[in-house]
């Protein structure tokens, strides 16, 4: 992975084998909306520790709601 990141131009130190199961669970979710689903396929128990995985930061709350357009 590390090789990848020199050839991306990605800093090795912000990738982590751990980092792509976050990137999938968001993609999945995405596409299928489903919570229970995803925790199933990540093999979590809880659906409380799956939504670790597909929390919204500020930022993408921000452009959800300019994207809505409901605000002149």
């Amino acid at each position: 992975m590390k090789s990848l990141c020199a050839e991306a131009g990605v800093l090795p130190g912000k990738v982590f084998p751990h980092n792509l199961r976050h990137l999938f669970a968001r993609a999945f979710y995405k596409v299928e909306k489903d919570l229970a689903k995803l925790a199933d396929v990540l093999g979590h128990s809880s659906i409380n520790t799956t939504r670790i995985y597909i929390v919204s930061t500020g930022a993408e709350h921000r452009r959800c709601i300019e994207n809505m357009r409901l605000i002149n």
